[in-house]
């Protein structure tokens, strides 16, 4: 699914951090002179615009030091494995995650799922866009590479991965402590097309391999130090990730009530 970068694609959340805004999913760029740490890459219809992406900030793929995986769903991996391959920028992720990027299984919502829910506003056409886009395409990471430590990595902006399961086993947010950033993935989002709500939330249920356990994983942004939240879709948010916290897990406990 070939993409022109539209304006307002590529926004600066902090000093030469970008959010980019792909098909439905973020991805962030973390420039340091030449180089970049790449956390997330969209889907794989989104390769097109990820390049034009780097390109929009003056760099280029061979200036990826490392692509950083918040998890291994097809929208957040969608050009991981051409740009090990191509370029061979190392695919860094935690080490639950490996064997999911490496599609030794593949732990994401099922077409079957998805048809269960097709009566909620907003599914069908997220689902018609999602399989454009390559949602269920095949796209392993061949060599994919857990983090050499848990502490900030030796990487452009100095991130530093927090284990924040629920959504998948291994999914990670990313801490920019320099910068005051918070890449949240997909523990804590601003929007989605099959969401109404628009702010802080948890994903709708069908996507996580464990909700309770995705709503226990917001306990670790609370208190990360941090003025603006870089989901993996909606718009970034400058807020504190407590606040943020705070309203996402009111809204689950509202929702669980209401499906109760």
């Amino acid at each position: 699914m070939r993409q022109v970068l539209r304006e307002d694609a590529v926004v600066r959340i902090g000093d030469d951090i970008f959010q980019v805004s792909g098909s439905n999913t973020n991805w962030v760029i973390v420039k340091e002179g030449d180089d970049c740490t790449l956390i997330d890459t969209g889907y794989p219809g989104d390769h097109d615009t990820l390049l034009a992406s780097l390109d929009a900030v003056g760099l280029h793929p061979r200036s990826v030091t490392a692509v950083l995986v918040t998890h291994a769903h097809n929208d957040h991996i969608g050009s991981a494995e051409r740009l090990r391959s191509g370029y061979d920028v190392p695919v860094l992720m935690h080490h639950e995650e490996v064997p999911h990027a490496r599609r030794d299984y593949l732990d994401q919502v099922s077409v079957g799922q998805v048809l269960g829910q097709s009566w909620r506003p907003g599914v069908i056409p997220w689902a018609v866009h999602a399989l454009r886009a390559g949602g269920t395409a095949h796209v392993p990471v061949l060599h994919p590479q857990a983090f050499p430590t848990t502490d900030a990595l030796d990487l452009p902006g100095s991130p530093v991965p927090l284990h924040t399961p629920g959504h998948t086993a291994g999914h990670c947010a990313y801490h920019l402590p320099r910068s005051g950033i918070l890449v949240a993935g997909d523990a804590l989002v601003t929007a989605h097309p099959t969401s109404r709500l628009a702010g802080p939330q948890l994903l709708p249920g069908m996507f996580h391999t464990n909700r309770a356990q995705a709503l226990d994983a917001l306990d670790v942004l609370e208190n990360v130090d941090a003025d603006v939240i870089a989901p993996g879709h909606g718009p970034a948010l400058r807020d504190s990730p407590r606040r943020a916290v705070a309203l996402a897990q009111a809204r689950s406990r509202r929702k669980v009530r209401v499906e109760a």
